[in-house]
């Protein structure tokens, strides 16, 4: 039986506290605002007053794990002891930002812990885990299948002590956002390296630096997650110092890899919330509506959902809550195969699982009355994001092949 550590309960308690004070009853102010603001990239008040409400309730970077935990006033959380934390803030898509625990910013700042150096962690890291600052992830590209990370083609060359960039990159996660000042550029500075892995190298490019045309905000299924919002980002002769590169030249790749890991079971755990809001919501709604002369919820169809649903996302929990254990006992690259189980597994589940719950709900389910429209949206973005599922399947499948018939 999973145990939590008694931090994490006690977090736990209070960020349930803190969801029913302050986050649940200002989802409609919210909504509201960004249905009328006329600059939907601008920061928004309220998430700022829930900031320093989150700061002040000790609820503030919990995302970051024990061996990295000097840089931060607490002393670090599991991965374990973290998931029912993410899974919590899932249950509304925008309050991660609250807590300062959001996707790119969490993998962003764990970069600049595991591979900035102490200037460039001064500058950037220190500000983004004061949340001051938000920044930006460039990895994927409009004109070539960024399932192979090695096709990046943006083009990253040395020019005396200078870095110039020129492609075109897309789906940039806060790229519009107007509180993002960094970006963390991945390209191509070596393409004749015999070894792919080695060709790309990463720097460091701050948003207001000449040459950057952010071209358009993207939607997904309609959605434009304003105010991080998804972008399309052109460079054209950016230059940037040399020092601005991150670990070294041609290390771009295992950057990635080591960035990328915790990113996708972050993903999950916030799935799991959404997952779990979704079916409290149906069930509620099957006890509340009537149909040919009785509930909903006696339905035998909707018992059927209700109770493929439950089943689904206990199973999808606990293959979490173990991929957890393990990255927590042998670190993220040693716990590939769960990490890559969870990221195949988990947004499909949560997807078909929302679907039903939106089905129980009739015509209303498809509106922003409720959670669930936008968490399918997040379902159906997450088994592309931080690569598509088929790549994981492959990488997964030849492991699990090589693991049964080695001799």
């Amino acid at each position: 039986m999973f145990e939590f550590s008694e931090k994490s309960q006690q977090l736990q308690k209070k960020l349930l506290t803190f969801m029913d004070e302050h986050i649940y009853p200002n989802e409609k102010a919210y909504a509201e605002y960004m249905h009328s603001v006329e600059n939907r990239w601008a920061p928004v008040p309220l998430i700022d007053e829930l900031k320093e409400k989150a700061k002040a309730a000790g609820l503030w970077n919990l995302f970051v794990p024990p061996s990295l935990s000097k840089f931060v006033d607490h002393d670090g959380l599991s991965n374990f002891d973290y998931a029912p934390l993410a899974e919590i803030m899932g249950r509304v898509i925008w309050s991660p930002e609250v807590f300062n625990c959001n996707a790119p910013d969490t993998g962003n700042m764990e970069v600049f812990m595991k591979y900035g150096n102490q200037q460039q962690q001064e500058q950037w890291l220190t500000p983004l885990l004061n949340g001051d600052i938000r920044s930006s992830y460039l990895m994927t590209e409009p004109q070539v299948a960024c399932s192979d990370a090695t096709n990046v083609e943006l083009s990253i060359v040395r020019d005396g002590d200078e870095w110039v960039l020129n492609g075109k990159k897309w789906f940039i996660t806060n790229a519009k956002y107007e509180r993002t000042a960094i970006f963390i550029v991945m390209g191509k500075s070596d393409p004749e390296n015999p070894d792919r892995h080695k060709q790309q190298t990463q720097v460091l490019v701050p948003k207001d630096t000449a040459g950057i045309d952010i071209v358009r905000p993207l939607t997904t299924l309609g959605y434009d997650d304003a105010p991080i919002g998804h972008a399309e980002v052109h460079f054209n002769n950016v230059r940037v110092p040399v020092e601005n590169v991150l670990l070294g030249e041609g290390r771009g790749f295992e950057i990635a890899q080591g960035r990328l890991g915790p990113g996708r079971i972050h993903h999950c755990m916030r799935l799991i919330g959404i997952g779990q809001r979704s079916l409290e919501l149906a069930c509620d709604r099957a006890s509340s509506r009537s149909t040919f002369g009785r509930q909903l919820s006696q339905h035998q169809s909707v018992r059927e959902d209700i109770s493929k649903s439950f089943s689904e996302l206990e199973m999808v929990r606990m293959l979490v809550l173990k991929t957890c254990l393990k990255m927590d006992e042998v670190g993220s690259k040693d716990a590939m195969d769960l990490i890559a189980a969870s990221k195949t597994t988990v947004p499909i589940m949560i997807q078909n699982l929302i679907d039903r719950c939106m089905q129980i709900h009739g015509a209303g389910g498809l509106t922003e009355d409720y959670c669930m429209a936008e968490g399918f949206n997040y379902a159906r973005w997450c088994r592309q994001a931080d690569g598509p599922d088929q790549v994981h399947h492959m990488a997964l499948g030849k492991m699990i092949i090589n693991r049964y018939t080695a001799s």
